[in-house]
């Protein structure tokens, strides 16, 4: 790909957790994911993206996770979760959020 440069600075990871009945998600999908981009020197996430189902809850979660790292773990961003998203898709979230920390952890460990 003439012209095209390829940046390896960050990766993709994706977390997922299972929906809970009645939210407007669980008619699409069975299971939440959360997929970040991160750098991959500082764990820090440049860009995020969730499969709740409007676009104003999707940016929320992308406000709430741009510009955290994931080398500081993810308390902070519970908390945060816990204080500004009432949707009902938040436990999924943090389940997700969870989930997509634990497979930074591995890679990190390689």
């Amino acid at each position: 790909m003439e012209g095209k440069t390829i940046s390896t600075n960050t990766m993709i990871l994706v977390g997922h957790a299972a929906l809970p009945q009645g939210t407007a998600a669980k008619g699409s999908y069975d299971h939440l994911a959360l997929v970040v981009e991160i750098d991959k020197k500082y764990g820090v996430i440049v860009n995020a993206e969730c499969s709740l189902v409007t676009a104003l809850a999707d940016s929320t979660v992308k406000k709430l996770l741009v510009g955290c790292s994931l080398q500081d773990g993810v308390e902070v961003i519970i908390e945060e979760i816990f204080s500004s998203y009432y949707g009902g898709a938040r436990n999924a979230l943090i389940a997700a959020l969870k989930d997509l920390n634990r497979e930074y952890r591995k890679i990190k460990e390689m």
